[in-house]
């Protein structure tokens, strides 16, 4: 009899998660690493934010157990965010707050999946969905993308991936990795084609407002309103302010949907911290100008990172539209000898540790994301860090003999 359950030893660890703490580890022993892998604003979580939660600290109410969906003024709060940003019509007793937008994604899987059932899964893909999707013993079926199509699936696509399997679709825009955004068209198109077809959607729109040039966010319920009843969204505050350590997302669906979650939560969770409740109310009320500031060092950071990537021989990215990542094809790096050492990488899971020893700079790998030949950099940190993270890549490059 084995020690672990056969269902938790498959499971991967985070790649994103390894990469970010690797590097930490090389530079808490002193070496001069620049990361390129966390997924995590750099910036702090706006003052009035912080402020709000402290004084949340001080009130015993909020030292006690609060509902398992979330407190109720929060709840109501992300309704009403719902209705205005994804116009989608629905009530607070909709809203699950989660422990994380993560958490939310894990919780909506096992609301939908029964064993067997298929999700259709465009790569490349956060590290994590397929994860979910196994644990809540659904099927991966994963359908690729590159840059020639900008990252993006088509409905001729989904109808070759169909079966009477398929369950659901999960849809990213802004997309982690790729930085990809789906037209308004594009959304609509493929929001008629799940209705058309009786297949849910779950869409993540956890980078909603970190949109870039022309490019413009559009939920898919919103413009397709007959998808409502078999629709999640899952979101969170933790992209748009800078809250990741806060763990606070949640879930808006149907409502018999919306029970099976709830109760699941109430037996595996209870609420959310209270004092990171209190922080996300203040979060989606209070000050919204800490967006327009953010967006705008990731649009000036992801134009100099699209720039520089492009510049080194044999890498090629497409502009980044939203999220804060470019994903550039690194595939020519691959197979041959590379760098002054002239060490040959047999992948680019192979190149990025290569490179991470002998530049001194962590990146994460596209096998973490369903495509071989990739690599995701995130562009939430320092313009100085940015620059000479790709500048050492260059150089390094540019030694090969």
């Amino acid at each position: 009899m084995n020690r672990t359950s056969a269902l938790l030893s498959a499971i991967a660890e985070s790649a994103t998660l390894a990469v970010d703490a690797k590097a930490k580890a090389l530079k808490a022993k002193g070496e001069n690493i620049i990361g390129f892998g966390a997924g995590e604003p750099d910036f702090p979580t706006p003052g009035h934010i912080v402020e709000a939660a402290a004084r949340a600290c001080r009130e015993p109410k909020y030292h006690k157990y609060s509902p398992a969906a979330g407190l109720p003024e929060l709840r109501e709060a992300i309704a009403q965010k719902t209705r205005t940003d994804s116009g989608m019509d629905c009530q607070a007793s909709q809203v699950l707050v989660t422990n994380g937008g993560k958490h939310a994604v894990f919780t909506a899987f096992a609301a939908l999946c029964d064993p067997g059932d298929e999700v259709i899964l465009p790569a490349p893909y956060w590290t994590t969905y397929p994860e979910a999707i196994t644990l809540a013993g659904g099927v991966p079926v994963v359908l690729q993308t590159d840059e020639t199509t900008g990252f993006k699936v088509t409905v001729e696509q989904l109808d070759a991936a169909l079966t009477p399997r398929t369950k659901v679709l999960l849809f990213v825009s802004p997309d982690n990795p790729s930085g990809a955004i789906y037209s308004p068209a594009e959304v609509e198109a493929i929001g008629r084609w799940a209705v058309e077809k009786g297949v849910w959607v779950l869409t993540d729109e956890i980078y909603e407002h970190l949109v870039y040039g022309d490019n413009r966010f559009v939920s898919m319920p919103g413009v397709v309103p007959e998808l409502a009843n078999q629709c999640v969204i899952v979101n969170g505050v933790a992209k748009t302010y800078a809250m990741t350590g806060w763990r606070v997302g949640w879930m808006v669906g149907p409502s018999d949907v919306m029970k099976a979650a709830i109760n699941y939560q109430s037996h595996s969770t209870s609420n959310v911290a209270n004092v990171s409740q209190v922080a996300a109310l203040e979060a989606l009320t209070g000050d919204q100008s800490s967006i327009a500031m953010m967006r705008e060092a990731f649009t000036r950071r992801g134009a100099t990172m699209h720039r520089m990537l492009n510049a080194i021989p044999g890498v090629s990215a497409i502009e980044p539209q939203g999220a804060f990542y470019c994903y550039p094809n690194v595939s020519a790096l691959v197979g041959k000898p590379m760098g002054p050492s002239g060490t040959v990488s047999a992948s680019s899971l192979e190149l990025a540790d290569t490179i991470l020893g002998e530049a001194g700079v962590a990146f994460v790998p596209g096998e973490a994301f369903g495509t071989p030949g990739y690599a995701r950099f995130s562009f939430a940190m320092s313009d100085a860090d940015m620059e000479e993270g790709i500048r050492r890549i260059h150089e390094w490059v540019a030694a090969t003999k």
